[in-house]
This record gives C-alpha cells, sequence and structure tokens, in this order.
C-alpha cells in the first residue's frame, strides 16, 4: 500500500492557482508556524484565464509555493473550465486524498460566482468521503492505496459575502500571505499601470477588498485581521477547556 512519504497534517484544494493564497492562504502560514506540514492541490492550470498563460501561471505558482513554505504542491491539469463531475476526476482527487493523507481539508465553498469554484467543491467533498471506503480501490504510481477519510472539512470563503462559521485570526501571517497573492502578477493591479483593468480581479480594488474583508472577520473576533471559513457540519467539542481557554484575571474589560 502506497502512502506518503511524510502525511500532511492540512491538504488545501483550489480550482486554480492563487484559489488558496487569495482564500486560505494566511491560515496555512499559521498552521506552519504552528509546526504543522501542509499540501496544495490545484485541480486545474487555470489555462482559460483571461491574464496570463498557462506557462506564466505555472512559473508564478512556483514562486507563491517557494514564498508560502508548502511543504509540497501538485497540479492534477482536470481542464479549466472543463472541470465536471466525472468518476475520473473523482478518482482522481481521491489519489492525492489518499497519498497525502490529511487531516484537514480545505475547499473552494459550494456557493461560488465562478462554476469551477462550485464544481471543485462538489468533487473535493465526495471525494472525502469516498476516500474512506475500503471497497474502492485505487492505485498511484503502481501501488495499492490504503483507504484515508478526513477528519475536518472547512470550506473557505471567495467572491460571495458569506458569513462565517468560524474565524481564524491571521494577525501575524497575513503580511506574508499577501507577497504569495502578489505572487500571481499576471492577475492583479500593477502600480503605476494606466490600462483598463481586463478583469474583475485585476481591478486596483480587489486587492483593498481582500485587506478590508481579513480586517472585517478580524474585527468579529476581536484581532486586526482574519479569515472566515464555512463548515459542512456541527462542529464537535472534544475537550471543552482547550476550545474554551480561560481568561486571565486583569480586570474587566470595556
Amino acid at each position: 500500500m502506497q502512502r506518503s512519504p511524510e502525511k500532511i497534517y492540512a491538504l488545501a484544494f483550489g480550482a486554480h492557482p492563487d484559489d488558496v493564497e487569495l482564500a486560505c492562504g494566511a491560515t496555512l502560514l499559521k498552521i506552519m508556524s504552528e509546526g504543522h506540514s501542509v499540501a496544495v492541490c490545484d485541480l486545474t492550470k487555470g489555462e482559460m484565464g483571461t491574464l496570463g498563460t498557462p506557462e506564466t501561471r505555472q512559473k508564478e505558482s512556483e514562486k507563491a509555493t517557494e514564498i508560502m513554505g508548502y511543504r509540497c504542491r501538485t497540479t492534477l491539469d482536470l481542464g479549466d473550465s472543463k472541470l465536471f463531475y466525472t468518476e475520473e476526476n473523482l478518482a482522481d482527487i481521491i489519489r492525492i486524498i489518499r497519498h497525502y493523507r490529511p487531516d484537514v481539508v480545505f475547499a473552494n465553498p459550494p456557493d461560488e460566482r465562478h462554476p469551477d469554484h462550485t464544481k471543485s467543491s462538489k468533487l473535493v467533498t465526495d471525494a472525502l468521503y469516498y476516500a474512506g471506503l475500503r471497497q474502492l480501490h485505487t492505485t498511484m504510481n503502481g501501488e495499492a492505496q490504503e483507504p484515508h477519510r478526513p477528519g475536518h472539512l472547512l470550506y473557505y470563503i471567495q467572491f460571495k459575502h458569506l458569513e462565517a462559521d468560524i474565524i481564524v485570526d491571521i494577525s501575524k501571517t497575513f503580511e506574508t500571505s499577501r507577497k504569495g497573492i502578489l505572487a500571481y502578477g499576471s492577475q492583479f493591479y500593477q502600480e503605476g499601470s494606466t490600462e483598463k483593468a481586463a478583469t474583475m480581479i485585476q481591478r486596483r480594488e480587489f486587492l483593498t477588498g481582500l485587506e478590508a474583508r481579513a480586517r472585517y472577520f478580524g474585527e468579529q473576533i476581536g484581532t486586526l485581521y482574519g479569515e472566515g471559513f464555512l463548515l459542512p457540519t456541527t462542529m464537535a467539542i472534544h475537550s471543552f477547556s482547550d476550545s474554551f481557554p480561560g481568561v486571565p484575571s486583569s480586570g474587566s474589560a470595556t
């Protein structure tokens, strides 16, 4: 049975290169700062994007990976704008899950503006379940894989404004995450540019909006920056005191 050379704690899926950095990059950095390993899997090369080329986007993805410090990154190349729910696509995602054996998985949200994001969400959600079935057999590099079902699935928030089920304090990792985003230079506003934006995300206001959202989520939990996530099921509390730690006695807050 084939296993990953080193088990990964968190695996983040994105329909396109830059999905992960834009929506949950600071949280992934926080996870790594806490001593855990992170891997990323892009389901497509983003080859149908208005800006850049597949070659450019690959180089930008490699640069972002280096900046962010992921343990590894995989591109499945399932077809930008052709990300259909097929048995083959589902099997490819199951292989990745069984290879890395993550505890936590991040995915595109079920309700989104871009059809590929919605399709990616459904594929990953179902693949997580099927990856745990012993009677569903997959192989990688000619070796049979063991079943594995991750314990936690979190949907990150993208274009649509959705009320988060949980918010992660990213105050210490936000600035570095911005560097990971800006690695995708072909997709975003370039300082000094006088050309009209060709896409919604190329507008100068787009990056400002990302910061505004991070500040909004941070405000909800009393921090500078935050990233919000949706949960597919009710969150279970196994250690009450770890989930609800005591507050130091330093007088009442106003």
